[in-house]
């Protein structure tokens, strides 16, 4: 039997891509409804909550990946990335200062290519299984 094993950097990029493609996605989805409807203006509840299980996600592909990297840079830059994003959604959600709405693109991006160059070059699951740098 085949079983699907997506390491935690695979999961990391899929999550983190399909955020992306969730911001991307939110100025034209409320264009149409604006166009369809005069009220409601505001983002729904649940569309705002699918931020926030993205940013779960991408917190326990985070936490598993940085246990397993084999280069010093990679934990603390993802970690970086992780708090830069999780305050860049909490700032959207709150309007707590004025950052400009695709500022958010970078720690997510960053976040995918970061989960890309680990799993290219630093996964480890043993102990002693390349260099540290």
């Amino acid at each position: 039997m085949n079983k699907l094993a997506l390491s935690h950097d695979s999961i990391g990029i899929i999550a983190s891509s399909l955020c992306m493609i969730h911001c991307i996605g939110t100025p034209f989805l409320f264009i149409a409804k604006a166009c369809s409807t005069a009220c409601c203006a505001d983002t729904p509840l649940w569309w705002q909550a699918i931020d926030y299980i993205f940013l779960f996600i991408s917190f326990i592909a985070i936490y598993y990946t940085t246990k397993n990297t084999s280069n010093k840079w990679i934990a603390p830059s993802l970690w970086l990335s992780w708090f830069i994003l999780s305050l860049t959604i909490l700032n959207h959600s709150f309007q707590l200062i004025n950052l400009p709405n695709n500022f958010i693109y970078f720690p997510a991006g960053l976040i995918i290519v970061l989960h890309f160059y680990n799993l290219k070059y630093c996964n480890c699951q043993e102990k002693e299984c390349c260099t540290m740098s």
